[in-house]
């Protein structure tokens, strides 16, 4: 598939800067599959669209405060960005002004050095960064929680930037379709007959990046590390519709099918014409134009997306992290 079949025109101010308040008031865009029009609803509408023999599964990893605003010796800003951990206490991350930070760079916060900046992580920018003591007490300390490069302010609430269910923080970024989810809406699903079951995937920052090659073939996918407890295995097994919420569920519960491991980094890359092995139905956002989670979507659902995307824009929903989502079944007739 070549990348250009996923771009489409998102104008600028389709992206939401805010999120909508409260959270399940969010526009939720069902299709109805082919040839038939979507319906517009709420996402507070979940529990209706949900039942006995559904398993709906969440993300519950939460957003690290990763944003750490530093200093060199010399009194320059740095700013770092962690992304995740090794097994050697070193973390990739994004530095920048990187070309200012060679290796060796010690970085300071509040008079006491707190990191050593090393070498190169990947071609894609990242670089090697030792915090000289825990990062997690570091971050808690200086650290923000990141959003996304397209939100042009910052949240007066930044817990809006996290899901309610929000339980280790392992993530760079949210699983954002979770936003839209309070407990009463997952009550409801539950009174509807729905089993909730979580798992976690840490979400990083590569997510909001656009497919750079000509082909998705020649794109090289990010690594994620997911967890997904055998209680939540089993469910899905029984079920008679596993239905995700969000992108990073289905990337995690895909990946464990074709490995066998319910612990694990995954570099699965869900284009088409993947054959889906456990999520039949999913609560996902509006993505960006050439990116891995649209390839996803086009996997779900084929190429019905655009004209689903054509009907958001027209009725003005809001795209991107913090915006609207959609509801949808996936197409059997892509297996």
């Amino acid at each position: 598939m070549q990348t250009e079949e996923l771009d489409y025109e998102l104008p600028q101010a389709a992206i939401a800067q805010h999120p909508a308040e409260p959270r399940d008031s969010s526009r939720l865009l069902v299709d109805r599959g082919p040839g038939a029009w979507p319906e517009h609803r709420l996402t507070r509408d979940l529990p209706e669209l949900v039942g006995p023999g559904d398993v709906l599964v969440v993300n519950d990893s939460r957003v690290m405060p990763a944003r750490l605003r530093l200093r060199k010796a010399t009194g320059g800003r740095v700013e770092v960005l962690l992304l995740e951990p090794a097994a050697d206490g070193w973390w990739s991350a994004l530095v920048r002004p990187g070309r200012r930070v060679p290796p060796g760079t010690a970085l300071w916060f509040e008079g006491a050095e707190v990191m050593a900046v090393g070498e190169s992580a990947g071609a894609d920018g990242r670089r090697w960064v030792r915090p000289a003591g825990d990062p997690h007490a570091l971050m808690a300390r200086a650290g923000e929680v990141p959003l996304p490069p397209y939100l042009t302010g910052e949240l007066n609430d930044p817990e809006r930037y996290q899901t309610v269910y929000a339980d280790r923080p392992v993530s760079a970024a949210a699983p954002t379709a979770g936003l839209h989810l309070t407990p009463a809406v997952l009550d409801r699903c539950r009174d509807a007959g729905a089993d909730v079951r979580a798992l976690e995937l840490a979400v990083g920052t590569a997510t909001f990046t656009p497919v750079s090659a000509e082909s998705l073939e020649d794109h090289a996918m990010h690594t994620e590390a997911y967890r997904i407890p055998e209680a939540t295995l089993a469910a899905c097994a029984g079920a008679e519709r596993v239905v995700a919420v969000g992108t990073t569920v289905v990337r995690a519960l895909e990946a464990a099918a074709a490995t066998g491991s319910a612990c694990a980094c995954t570099d699965l890359f869900i284009k088409p014409p993947h054959r889906f092995a456990v999520v039949d139905a999913m609560l996902t956002n509006f993505h960006l134009p050439r990116s891995s989670l649209l390839a996803l979507l086009a996997a779900f659902i084929g190429p019905r997306w655009r004209d689903l995307y054509g009907v958001a824009l027209a009725e003005g929903y809001r795209f991107l992290s913090l915006g609207d989502a959609m509801f949808c079944n996936r197409d059997r007739r892509l297996a």
